[in-house]
């Protein structure tokens, strides 16, 4: 074992000793701020040998490639450094004239800005580069973790979400999950408080804790775990609304539980009217212990029901009771004979832009 071990290392080639000595006085997080500083100082050398040709904004290049590559750490000091490459620049100037001095007041601007950025980015610790495809990979884990599972023949579920301005982030999301062993289906559609950018965060944050809760609890203790968490929070702005349904995927029976949300519509495909399920529970993360009671039926074959957000149906010049009718009047228009890829239909249709719209469908063929 050892002697082959001795000939393997014998076999194996060695590196050059100035590359591993490269290595260890070069760390790999140093090689960019290296790369840019030799990169500044070329800049640097053109401007001072060509003052005539070169400008001085060529120093913005690695300055710019700085505030995206260089942690919080680092990005300070290089920014200092591009300053006093500034300075050499300035004193070869052949002539301070008045679009001399604009120039250099813009750079100097330019090198404050991303030296208050980077402050701000110490906070979170990365360069800014790797701190957005955190934020970014971060937000798609979580809402990954929400999506509708697939479902046995038979049966239907789409969701479609809009955010506030088309920005990725909204206040609005959907957890599910099929618990394992039955053929439950559980269904969240939240809103919290805000809309677009503001309440991203928060519903991202809420959309994993829920998710868990969602697998783990009994339909019945969903909400008051839902309120509980929320509570613990002690956010100035932290409370959300939301709608919960429960459906048995081999009976069609369901529970349907509001916290001040807009409530649940069914489509009875046999009398071909829709009928809506008003909830009385309150919203969540205001109040202790209370209780959100059930409302039970049946979807039978042919039935839909509807879970959405008040941006749906609610605008500055209508009610919240008008939009509900709208949206159904819509919904019978919008999903007759075609139930796939209704969900998209109806958010597209209906609701306001400037506010976050989430929908869910499900359809029982």
């Amino acid at each position: 074992m050892t002697a082959r071990t001795g000939a393997e290392r014998a076999a194996r080639p060695s590196r050059p000793r100035t590359v591993r000595r490269r290595r260890r006085l070069l760390p790999r997080g140093n090689r960019p701020l290296v790369l840019l500083i030799a990169m500044t100082v070329v800049a640097t050398a053109l401007v001072l040998l060509w003052p005539d040709t070169a400008p001085m904004s060529v120093l913005m290049v690695p300055l710019l490639l700085g505030s995206l590559m260089l942690g919080p750490r680092q990005l300070p000091w290089f920014v200092v450094f591009v300053m006093v490459m500034l300075m050499l620049a300035i004193a070869r100037q052949p002539q301070i004239t008045t679009r001399v001095v604009l120039t250099i007041t813009i750079l100097y601007a330019l090198c404050f800005i991303v030296l208050t950025t980077s402050f701000r980015r110490s906070r979170l610790g990365v360069a800014g580069v790797q701190g957005e495809s955190m934020l970014v990979d971060l937000r798609d884990r979580i809402l990954s973790q929400g999506g509708l599972p697939s479902l046995p023949a038979g049966w239907l579920a789409e969701d479609a979400l809009r955010s506030a301005g088309g920005t990725p982030f909204a206040g609005d999301f959907v957890v599910a999950d099929v618990q394992r062993g039955s053929n439950r289906l559980q269904i969240v559609v939240v809103d919290v408080s805000g809309k677009g950018e503001q309440a991203g965060t928060r519903a991202l944050l809420l959309s994993g804790a829920f998710g868990g809760l969602l697998g783990a609890l009994e339909p019945a203790e969903f909400l008051p775990a839902a309120n509980d968490y929320l509570l613990r929070q002690g956010w100035e702005e932290g409370f959300a609304t939301a709608v919960h349904l429960s459906l048995d995927l081999g009976t069609g029976a369901f529970e349907v539980r509001t916290a001040g949300h807009p409530p649940a519509a069914q489509l009875h495909a046999g009398a071909g009217r829709w009928s809506v399920h008003e909830g009385e529970g309150p919203v969540l993360g205001l109040i202790e212990d209370v209780d959100f009671p059930a409302r039970v039926g049946e979807m039978r074959a042919g039935d839909a029901m509807l879970l959405y957000t008040d941006g749906m149906v609610e605008t500055a010049r209508r009610e919240i009771g008008m939009g509900i009718d709208r949206m159904l009047g819509q919904a019978e228009r919008l999903l007759r004979g075609k139930f796939e890829g209704g969900a998209d239909r109806l958010v597209d249709a209906l609701g306001s832009h400037n506010d976050d719209r989430a929908l869910v469908l499900v359809h029982r063929r």
